[in-house]
């Protein structure tokens, strides 16, 4: 599948999309399973992986490969950056803007073309930190 294709919204992928944007906290998919679960009682895990692979794919969310975790997941489209907790492994937005032109400050010192960019700050989260 390529990405930004067109898929049928089945009643499976409404609600995980439903659930997803309803926390953002960037659940795991057993954290989405369990999320899911509630509604669809008779929902197996690989139907939430399946799924999740299948809306990121299509652009529909994201799908985060942050600090060598697990993958998590986010409903949210805009750019945006995260910061992760190193002691729980919580990930949170960044409530800041991306910075406009990042690309081209690295551009002409790479041998690569730039799409785009993904910042990750780390940190401890004020539950972990009291």
């Amino acid at each position: 599948m390529s990405s930004k294709e067109i898929i049928r919204m089945t009643n499976q992928r409404r609600i995980i999309l439903e659930e997803l944007k309803k926390v953002t906290s960037h659940p795991t998919a057993d954290e989405v399973y369990r999320m899911v679960r509630e509604r669809l009682p008779k929902i197996s895990l690989g139907t939430i992986y399946r799924n999740l692979d299948i809306l990121s794919e299509s652009g529909l969310i994201q799908k985060l490969e942050i600090g060598g975790s697990q993958k998590r997941f986010d409903a949210k489209l805009e750019d945006h950056y995260h910061i992760r907790c190193t002691k729980c492994g919580a990930i949170g937005d960044i409530p800041k803007r991306p910075v406009p032109g990042l690309e081209d400050v690295f551009s002409g010192a790479l041998d690569y073309e730039i799409t785009g960019h993904r910042i990750e700050l780390i940190g401890i989260c004020p539950d972990c930190r009291d």
